[in-house]
């Protein structure tokens, strides 16, 4: 036991990249062990006890602003990812991670961490499902996903800010561009619901998104490439994971004829969430 603490401590502090070792929450394990337990602790506890006995919020400006800012920060993180790296000489059968402090390998850390910044920033998703009383739509794909994307990101700017595992921000960016853009009409009430007939297909996209990374993690198994097989394997491992959680709710939400009332719950996704999610008529 005291030989396996030993090992993890020597990977938590010793074998991380002293570029981003002083950096805002990458320091140390500490902050975002916090910060993930207690957006846990209060989306599935303190906070439906708060609004036990109290009306729900409308927060639709809230929800329009905050779509809006989600929008313009993916559409900032997929142009760095794609201008620093991807779209210029990154290789996409092998990417090590270039530890060096040059301005174009910075670029790609500084961006690594833009992104962890709005993994932080995406958990509001959830405060405000719980603030408007909609408890039904947190579910366990939607707990998950929002609390283990902060921390695959923390390990990315803590251990591998930049190189082969950046395509899955990029990715991931791209589809929160579509899918911020959804939930901010949808935000603005029933009039929209017409022109918000593409919801279903924002399922389709995340598989779509998480098969390009599962294959794009899974080939560095087998090359030669620099860069840790244990990182690859796990960020492969947890693609599969969310295409078998994500494919179920599609076939459970869209395809299964006794659950088509189910549908309305396509909002309750993460990196698929539904903040803006807009009343229908009856």
């Amino acid at each position: 036991m005291a030989s396996a603490v030993e090992w993890l401590k020597d990977v938590i502090y010793n074998r991380n990249d002293p570029r981003t070792n002083d950096w805002f929450l990458a320091s140390g394990p500490g902050p975002i062990i916090t910060i993930v337990v207690t957006y846990v602790y209060f989306s599935l506890y303190a906070g439906p006890r708060y609004m036990r006995d109290k009306k729900p919020y409308t927060l639709r400006n809230t929800l329009i602003f905050y779509n809006f800012i989600q929008v313009l920060v993916s559409i900032y993180l997929v142009y760095e990812g794609l201008d620093a790296g991807w779209l210029r000489d990154y290789s996409f059968t092998c990417e090590p991670v270039d530890y060096t402090i040059n301005p174009k390998s910075m670029r790609m850390a500084r961006g690594v961490y833009a992104y962890f910044v709005c993994k932080l920033i995406e958990l509001l998703d959830t405060v405000f499902f719980v603030l408007r009383k909609k408890q039904r739509q947190i579910t366990f794909l939607h707990v998950y996903h929002h609390a283990m994307m902060p921390i695959c990101a923390w390990i990315g700017v803590r251990y591998v800010p930049g190189g082969h595992p950046t395509l899955l921000g990029v990715i991931n960016s791209f589809i929160h561009i579509i899918m911020y853009s959804y939930y901010m009409l949808s935000a603005f009430g029933p009039e929209m619901q017409k022109y918000l007939w593409w919801k279903k297909y924002l399922t389709s996209l995340q598989l779509i998104q998480f098969s390009i990374i599962l294959w794009h993690n899974g080939q560095m198994l087998f090359t030669d490439c620099n860069f840790p097989k244990p990182l690859s394997f796990l960020l492969a491992l947890n693609a599969g994971l969310f295409i078998y959680l994500f494919g179920s709710f599609y076939i459970k939400t869209y395809n299964s004829p006794s659950k088509k009332s189910v549908e309305k719950t396509a909002n309750g996704l993460c990196n698929g969430v539904a903040n803006g999610e807009a009343k229908k008529s009856d």
